[in-house]
């Protein structure tokens, strides 16, 4: 073999790779345009197109910033990938009051007003696609879902049932203050030096919010329920 014909399916070996893997997908998502939903064939009518801007949007960087991709994924994987609708909140609910089971595999659409996807690196904490939902319906359940959230930040093993978690605690994502006449009503539930409180910073504010607009609760075209029969996904 020459080295000609060597580097020529060298480059076209990883050239092919590339292209399928990075390219395509690339142009086939960067411009996706809203779809309809359909009384027919979805049960409902209005355009299917999360959306996510202010604070929300300053969350997603904070969420970056500080490396939450790294132990938490935004993925409920496809069934041939691996099956994740067997869990009951991953990617909706399984029993939703309103509308049953919920659940779905994420698409293209949940990503869209992010600058990046944050599809995440592994799994050493839950996957967080669902996790405003969640929060509301399970761990802040007719409580304060903020107010959960910002103490999990604050530092996560202060809450007696997860006394074995490995996410970091984020103190320099709080004020910690003098308090001057009454106790402000954000005030976390920590142990601090007399007369101080401690209150959630603008980063703290801007990830909750980010946290809390994470929810597979949206009617899926049709088009998009690639979710194989719920019976399936439970068993």
């Amino acid at each position: 073999m020459s080295l000609r014909i060597f580097i020529l399916g060298l480059s076209a070996s990883f050239g092919i790779a590339w292209l399928a893997v990075v390219v395509v997908p690339y142009y086939k998502m960067r411009d996706l345009a809203p779809i309809m939903l359909t009384e027919e064939a979805d049960g409902a009518t209005g355009v299917f197109y999360p959306k996510r801007t202010g604070r929300v949007a300053d969350g997603a960087l904070v969420y970056a910033e500080n490396g939450c991709y790294l132990c938490h994924t935004q993925v409920v994987r496809p069934t041939y990938a691996g099956n994740d609708l067997f869990r009951s909140d991953w990617g909706g609910l399984a029993a939703d009051p309103d509308r049953g089971d919920t659940r779905r595999e994420t698409n293209a659409f949940d990503f869209v007003g992010e600058k990046f996807a944050q599809i995440g690196l592994m799994r050493m904490g839950p996957d967080l696609s669902n996790v405003g939902l969640r929060v509301e319906t399970e761990y802040a359940a007719g409580g304060d879902p903020e107010g959960w959230l910002y103490a999990h930040l604050y530092n996560p093993r202060n809450n007696p049932k997860l006394w074995k978690s490995t996410c970091p605690p984020q103190p320099f994502m709080f004020e910690k203050r003098e308090i001057m006449g009454s106790r402000s009503d954000e005030a976390l539930d920590v142990k601090t030096r007399e007369n101080y409180e401690v209150i959630p910073g603008s980063d703290a504010r801007a990830l909750v919010s980010y946290l809390l607009s994470m929810k597979k609760d949206q009617k899926v075209p049709a088009a998009l329920d690639f979710t194989p029969a719920k019976k399936d996904a439970t068993n």
